[in-house]
C-alpha cells in the first residue's frame, strides 16, 4: 500500500512538473524554472521509492498512463490546446495498455 502512496505522489508532482515546464518558457523564466525542477526531483525520488514496494513495470506503467492522462487534460483545459479524435484513441490504447501489464504482467 506505501508503494502506491508514493506512487501518487510521483504521478501529482510529475504532472505538476510538466504544466510547470511550459510555464518556464525555456527556461527563461527563474521561479517557474525552479519550481519545475524541485518537481521533478519530488517525482523521481518518489517514484524511486515506489519501486521499492512495487514491480518496475507495474509502477511505470501506472505512472506513464495516469501522467499522459492528466497532462492532456490539463494541457486541453488550462493550456487551452486542442485535442482531436486519434489522441483520444491513443490515449485509450494507453489505458488498455495499463491494464494489461497491471493485470497480466509477471510482478503479479
Amino acid at each position: 500500500m506505501i508503494g502506491y502512496l508514493y506512487l501518487l505522489v510521483a504521478i501529482i508532482s510529475e504532472v505538476v512538473a510538466t504544466n510547470l515546464l511550459k510555464a518556464t518558457d525555456g527556461f527563461s523564466k527563474l521561479l517557474p524554472s525552479v519550481e519545475c525542477l524541485a518537481a521533478y526531483v519530488v517525482c523521481f525520488y518518489t517514484l524511486s521509492k515506489a519501486i521499492k514496494y512495487m514491480p518496475l513495470n507495474v509502477a511505470y506503467a501506472m505512472w506513464g498512463a495516469i501522467g499522459i492522462i492528466l497532462i492532456t487534460f490539463f494541457s486541453v483545459i488550462y493550456w487551452k490546446e486542442p485535442i482531436n479524435t486519434p489522441t483520444i484513441i491513443g490515449i485509450g490504447f494507453i489505458v488498455i495498455g495499463t491494464i494489461l501489464v497491471n493485470v497480466f504482467g509477471t510482478g503479479h
